[in-house]
């Protein structure tokens, strides 16, 4: 990755241009997404062309990175491989809070990530083939909740 500073020598302040910066999930936000069996997850082809899945292999790993377990993706895997960029939505059926996560995901096909999620997938049924595990690093949150806040970017 390149970093571009603007700004003139000794003035201030300098911005990053083109940087993409992970950002942590509050308490809140996590126990929303605690309370999901299933997942909305939408990614786009470099075409523009959406795809929605619904997911049930998404585990939040830390306050900045969930993972997803890939059994049968198609569309979502192929978006992926040219458009890296991926939202989640996560809704507390209860409270009726909301929220949309977006990110960039890499995909793993092997090493110790990839072979504990696998591991995890193979223990709730051993047919199921745990292809891959995408990597979503968490870069901005925004409210979903219906009311004036809704839409507005909150992380």
């Amino acid at each position: 990755m390149i970093l571009q500073l603007t700004g003139q020598p000794g003035s201030t302040p300098l911005h990053l241009v083109g940087v993409m910066l992970m950002v942590k999930l509050s308490e809140e936000m996590k126990a929303v997404m605690a309370k999901n069996k299933i997942f909305p997850v939408a990614n786009a082809s470099t075409q523009g062309s959406p795809n929605v899945a619904p997911i049930a292999v998404v585990q939040l790993v830390s306050d900045d990175t969930i993972w997803i377990g890939d059994n049968y993706m198609q569309k979502t895997s192929s978006n992926v491989k040219e458009n890296p960029h991926m939202a989640i939505y996560c809704w507390d059926p209860d409270t009726k809070k909301c929220f949309q996560v977006k990110g960039t995901v890499s995909v793993k096909t092997n090493g110790a990530d990839y072979e504990k999620m696998k591991q995890q997938i193979k223990a709730k049924n051993e047919k199921y083939p745990a292809k891959a595990l995408m990597v979503l690093s968490i870069t901005e949150v925004f409210e979903c909740t219906p009311g004036p806040s809704a839409g507005k970017k909150v992380l």
